[in-house]
């Protein structure tokens, strides 16, 4: 589909601020938010669109050079987040025990996740290419913080990718993401941090760096880093913006033209007063520089942003990919598990426009949760994941949720019942 069945409501209406202030240095899952702040999407929707540009993937099993295929695994990194810019809407805390699937033939992939632990929230998913030449797979645990005017989203845990053909596997775990002037001034985003992709195989790494906006602004949305053989020599240099394009670029090339900018940046700089800012005031969205992207000469270009649908700001900032992702159809409706959050009545309410049923429906099903988890303390029994456990992650040692498999077979039973 092209479209929501309803647009979005105005959200002016509603002060965040009354809810936040009694939450200052508290961690966010503890609180119950009205539904006025979230988007109909699941965060196990929301996951899945690390996929959308899954023809990275594709492309890098095609190629034969390890460095070209790093190049688009990091392509493939950084895109995973650009979906989320402009995205301010919160996706719906899945419930313990739910599901979610995609198949995509045309993008050729599948993907699977399930929400494996409620305190603390823990998202599993498993995807694999459709012709057998990959598996992306990982669980997320966002810790999320409030800073008095922004919410900061630390996506802690470990993604992994497998290029099946070449034996390869690649792992990194993303950037932090913060949205700014949840009180006050207009709500916008930036990821910040470093990502590091390593290639297990060959010992390559990619260290990607992915700039605070900084004073000017002159940073919003940069990334940049290089990628890297066993002994640091830099094999080449990547650059762009998270939120529309990657580069890549010989090293030298990419230092010289570093150098030049900076010193044009001082000569700027000392010709602008700093102004101080004040802690009453929204933290300003910088608008990026005129030239949006200078391309280096010599640069190949590795990922470009799909433009959003013209609809998009009236539904949510959805891109093309996330306005499909909760659709149902009769025929899906038949074979997918009860545990599928297209099914979930509130996520469905909000996306029909019905604000009240969605609220209520969001309180009803919350509660439900709660008393199955004190009816499973009286009599003892632990909560059993359905479709991943716990284990050590093969390529980094370090704990996390693997598939266990068959839930391709559609043979479901004993599923929880929890909407």
């Amino acid at each position: 589909r092209t479209s929501l069945p309803s647009p979005m409501f105005s959200r002016n209406d509603f002060s965040i601020w009354s809810i936040l202030r009694k939450c200052i240095g508290m961690e966010l899952s503890k609180i119950t938010m009205p539904v006025i702040f979230n988007e109909p999407l699941s965060f196990l929707q929301r996951l899945t669109e690390y996929m959308e540009h899954t023809y990275l993937i594709h492309k890098a099993s095609s190629l034969s050079s390890t460095t070209e295929r790093m190049q688009c695994v990091a392509a493939f990194a950084v895109s995973a987040v650009a979906s989320q810019w402009e995205r301010t809407g919160k996706p719906f805390n899945p419930l313990l025990g739910e599901t979610y699937e995609l198949i995509r033939d045309d993008l050729g992939f599948r993907l699977l996740s399930e929400q494996v632990s409620h305190h603390p929230p823990i998202s599993a998913f498993y995807a694999e290419g459709l012709n057998n030449d990959f598996v992306f797979h990982g669980s997320i645990y966002p810790k999320l913080k409030f800073w008095g005017k922004s919410v900061e989203a630390e996506p802690k845990g470990t993604m992994t990718l497998e290029l099946l053909e070449h034996n390869e596997a690649y792992t990194w775990t993303n950037p932090t993401c913060c949205v700014h002037n949840i009180i006050v001034g207009k709500l916008w985003i930036e990821q910040y941090g470093n990502v590091e992709i390593t290639n297990h195989k060959t010992g390559e790494k990619c260290v990607l760096s992915f700039k605070p906006c900084g004073l000017f602004g002159k940073e919003l949305h940069k990334v940049e880093g290089y990628i890297q053989d066993k002994s640091k020599k830099k094999l080449c240099a990547l650059y762009g913006k998270w939120t529309e394009c990657l580069y890549s670029v010989d090293p030298a090339t990419f230092e010289a033209y570093k150098k030049n900018d900076k010193k044009n940046t001082e000569e700027k700089k000392s010709s602008k007063q700093v102004l101080v800012s004040n802690a009453e005031e929204p933290d300003e969205m910088p608008l990026p520089d005129s030239e949006s992207m200078y391309v280096i000469p010599g640069s190949v270009l590795l990922w470009k942003i799909t433009p959003r649908p013209p609809n998009s700001a009236q539904m949510y900032n959805f891109t093309s990919f996330a306005m499909a992702l909760n659709e149902l159809d009769k025929e899906m409706e038949s074979v997918i598990p009860k545990t599928d959050c297209r099914l979930r009545p509130d996520i469905r309410a909000m996306e029909n426009g019905e604000i009240d049923l969605a609220s209520e429906e969001k309180k009803r099903l919350e509660e439900k949760q709660r008393t199955a988890r004190k009816n499973r303390s009286k009599s003892e029994e632990d909560w059993k994941t359905r479709w991943f456990h716990q284990g050590p992650n093969p390529y980094t040692g370090t704990q996390d949720w693997l598939y266990s498999g068959n839930y391709w077979d559609r043979n479901y039973f004993n599923l929880p019942d929890i909407y």
